[in-house]
């Protein structure tokens, strides 16, 4: 501890410290700017290619020609893209405090999985067909998928483990009805093929609309819990030691993931790896400390996100690669490189 050290090295150690926060300020200062130089990337790179002067008459004089629309049309796939990136991200972070595993995301507590199903089913049973109708049924699907891996959790009792184990046994019993429902419904396949990927495409003002109130909310939550998860995240004995309250704790902590990543994969479809790989690479240059990990998470992730998509668009022109799938590529070594390097270090 600070106080059993040396006068010498308490004096190096608080004099470290200021040096320390500027540097994770400046950093953050600099992962903002890569975000806005990304964002404006999506705006002027697509599968249709547009000269600068276009995108620009596009951005700030919109005459309704063609350029304009299709700008237009980036615009609204890029905020789209923000807001995802950050919802999957500061979910994902959460996530890995919360059950003290590097390596979860949103899909280790079913959530993707249940907003899947329920889109499928609105989909299928209920002749839903367009975004604006089925992203509720998406919301509503997460939040009860959530609700339920909380109950078989234990609740207020719920450890770690458990909330992984009840959201795997949920994850894999909902896909196999939504593979069910589609391989037996070639109606459904063609409607979602796009969604159940994930995909920006669709992005519309509407849309974004309909799932800004939850992700702000969702936001606000996390980022406010990032002190208590600090405690969390030293144990159950040491976080009651410090003060915390366990179960209130897990408990918002779920709301706050659940809404995040219930809403983003509303209007986006389940888009996997976002909010694994940013916070665990996050971590190695902040440390384990909350404060920094949940803001630094919330403006890499679209970095992430939003460039995943341009790739996508540039690499299949004149068609485009869906996000989903381009993540998925990046995810799935970054994943296994992840799982070796934390075999090796328990080795």
């Amino acid at each position: 501890m600070l106080v059993d050290s040396p006068p010498e090295q308490r004096a190096e150690t608080a004099a470290a410290l200021p040096t320390r926060r500027a540097i994770r300020v400046l950093g953050l200062l600099g992962s903002v700017a890569i975000l806005v130089l990304v964002a404006l990337a999506s705006i002027a790179i697509g599968a249709k290619q547009l000269p600068l002067d276009q995108v620009w008459h596009g951005l700030f004089h919109d005459t309704g020609t063609y350029g304009d629309v299709v700008v237009d049309e980036r615009l609204s796939r890029t905020v789209l893209g923000l807001l995802a990136g950050a919802a999957l991200g500061l979910s994902g972070a959460v996530l890995q405090a919360l059950t003290r595993n590097p390596l979860a995301d949103p899909g280790l507590l079913g959530i993707n999985a249940g907003a899947s199903a329920a889109v499928v089913t609105a989909t299928t049973f209920f002749g839903v067909t367009s975004l604006n109708g089925y992203v509720w049924f998406a919301f509503a699907g997460a939040a009860v998928v959530g609700a339920l891996v909380w109950f078989l959790g234990g609740s207020r009792g719920a450890t770690p483990v458990r909330l992984a184990l009840a959201g795997t046994a949920i994850s894999a019993a909902l896909y196999g009805y939504l593979q069910a429902v589609m391989i037996t419904d070639g109606a459904a396949l063609n409607k979602l093929r796009f969604w159940t990927v994930g995909s920006l495409a669709s992005a519309s003002n509407a849309t974004i609309a309909q799932v800004l109130p939850f992700l702000a909310a969702g936001t606000l939550l996390a980022l406010g819990l990032a002190r208590p998860l600090n405690a969390v995240a030293m144990g159950d004995d040491t976080a009651r030691a410090l003060g915390a309250h366990l179960g209130r704790t897990r408990a918002l902590a779920m709301l706050a993931a659940t809404v995040l990543s219930g809403a983003a994969t509303a209007a986006c479809g389940p888009i996997v790896f976002v909010g694994l790989m940013v916070p665990h690479v996050v971590r190695s240059f902040t440390g384990p400390d909350l404060r920094w990990i949940l803001p630094y998470a919330t403006v890499l992730s679209p970095v992430l996100l939003l460039g995943a998509d341009v790739v996508g668009r540039v690499v299949a022109r004149p068609s485009e690669l869906q996000v989903g799938i381009v993540t998925a590529i990046i995810g799935g070594p970054v994943f296994i490189l992840l799982v070796r390097r934390r075999r090796t270090a328990q080795l």
